[in-house]
């Protein structure tokens, strides 16, 4: 599946900003138009331990493209373009992101002129990257379209919507509901597979959370308590996207473009789509160890899709499908912890994961809650391990890879995350590893639930 693949038809099944458009954007679109390093050779640039900020996806906001949805995992497009055009002077030329998430690897590779491949297994996050990619088509033509879908939503009569799950009447006003439930079935109405389609469909989900007027931020769990001031009306937050989209579109066909990029909805584990020794670099960042739930991050938009119900829904829906990296993956395998450290995979790393994983089981005993932190720190090694072996197939030799990623602590008990990443990217054969540190996380340690300093960074690994 590449960036102008057709996603299917049908909401449930197919393919933010929260600022204004800046003045000098609001041009009409025809305007729009018109207008050598080694790894291990020299030192890393300088940079500020507080306020690096290439491991987030907070510069993306002022980016075309990139900002069309905020997705709460992610790092720096100008960070990315600048390690793909150090590595294409080195004569790399094919860039793979197992864990591609809303695009940024992609989106980047195509404007560096590499051909890149990605990969999510986040079934929502995937067909977000997917309608990114579309940027290419006509922009006063997606103009138009999404301007007539609004026009049609908003000729929409009716008083009530149909009865959605309680998540969603508590994050909106049941004026605002009708409204987006106007959009929602003008748009399915309308749903034909087509890219117009699914970049309105963009345009649909990335407007829900600047509609709320209670905590739903992206980088945040839905928090129905917490409210907030700045609330968009849902005509004209989508009437405000589809300018800033064909805006940006506009502004990005402007430059030229290498391929487009390629993403496939699949599991990093176990992919069969890249071919082998494919790729030259790497460029990803796993789900980080730290019970963060990354199918929770999707569950506003997934229930207003009709995707899911509930929040138990995420398990098949959503978990099933990714690295395994918060405790509500683990809970039924709680059980087989043992097993899990026994495999033949973990070989590299075992001996001192006996020794955490014990230590994790040992510390619940004494929490009101009784994680099993010990049982997801040993599934996401495993998982780990398995994402590390298919690379290996997939890279050829002497590729580069890097690993955004932060170590974790949990009950206060630490997890020499880039270690053992590493030492399993060396099972998986590869040849080296180093690890660049970012910034220091943790350090401030008021509402913090233990004080073990973490901190996050690159994970360089050769072969």
């Amino acid at each position: 599946m590449g960036g102008g693949h057709r996603l299917s038809s049908g909401l449930a099944g197919s393919c933010s900003v929260g600022t204004p458009v800046p003045a000098k954007e609001r041009l009409s679109i025809s305007m729009a138009q018109g207008i050598q390093l080694t790894l291990f050779e020299e030192e890393a640039a300088p940079t500020d331990k507080k306020t690096d900020t290439s491991s987030t996806f907070v510069d993306n906001m002022r980016l075309p493209v990139h900002r069309w949805f905020r997705y709460s995992a992610g790092f720096s497009a100008t960070w990315v373009r600048s390690v793909m055009a150090r590595e294409k002077a080195l004569g790399r030329s094919r860039v793979l992101d197992p864990f591609s998430g809303s695009g940024t690897v992609l989106l980047e590779a195509e404007a560096e002129g590499l051909e890149s491949q990605g990969v999510e297994s986040h079934p929502l996050v995937g067909r977000i990257a997917q309608a990114k990619l579309l940027w290419r088509e006509n922009p006063s033509e997606f103009l138009q379209y999404g301007l007539d879908l609004l026009r049609e939503g908003r000729s929409v009569r009716c008083s009530s919507v149909r009865q959605y799950p309680r998540l969603l009447q508590q994050c909106f006003t049941p004026e605002c509901l009708v409204n987006l439930d106007a959009l929602r079935s003008t748009w399915e109405n309308r749903s034909d597979g087509s890219p117009f389609s699914c970049l309105t469909w963009l345009a649909l989900i990335s407007i829900l959370r600047d509609c709320s007027p209670v905590g739903t931020a992206q980088w945040q769990y839905i928090l129905p308590s917490k409210s907030k001031i700045n609330v968009e009306q849902p005509f004209e937050a989508f009437e405000r996207k589809l300018r800033i989209m064909a805006y940006d579109m506009a502004q990005r066909q402007r430059s030229v473009h290498g391929p487009a990029a390629v993403q496939h909805i699949e599991d990093a584990r176990v992919s069969a789509s890249v071919p082998e020794s494919w790729a030259d670099l790497v460029i990803t960042s796993p789900p980080y160890a730290n019970n963060y739930d990354y199918a929770d991050a999707t569950r506003l938009e997934m229930t207003f899709l009709g995707e899911i119900n509930s929040w138990a829904d995420l398990q098949t829906s959503v978990r099933s499908h990714l690295v395994r990296s918060c405790t509500q993956h683990v809970a039924p395998i709680v059980k087989e912890v043992s097993h899990v450290l026994a495999s033949s995979v973990l070989e590299p790393i075992r001996n001192e994961m006996i020794e955490v994983c014990g230590n994790l089981e040992e510390e619940r005993k004494h929490h009101g809650g009784k994680k099993p932190y010990h049982a997801m720190i040993a599934n996401y090694f495993l998982d780990m391990a398995a994402v590390w072996k298919r690379l290996r197939h997939s890279c050829r030799q002497g590729a580069r890879v890097c690993f955004v990623i932060g170590d974790s602590a949990p009950y206060g008990v630490y997890v020499p995350v880039e270690k053992w990443l590493g030492d399993l990217a060396l099972g998986a054969g590869f040849n080296s590893y180093l690890f660049e540190k970012t910034r220091d996380r943790n350090v401030k340690w008021k509402n913090r639930k233990h004080r073990v300093p973490l901190h996050e960074g690159r994970l360089w690994v050769e072969g």
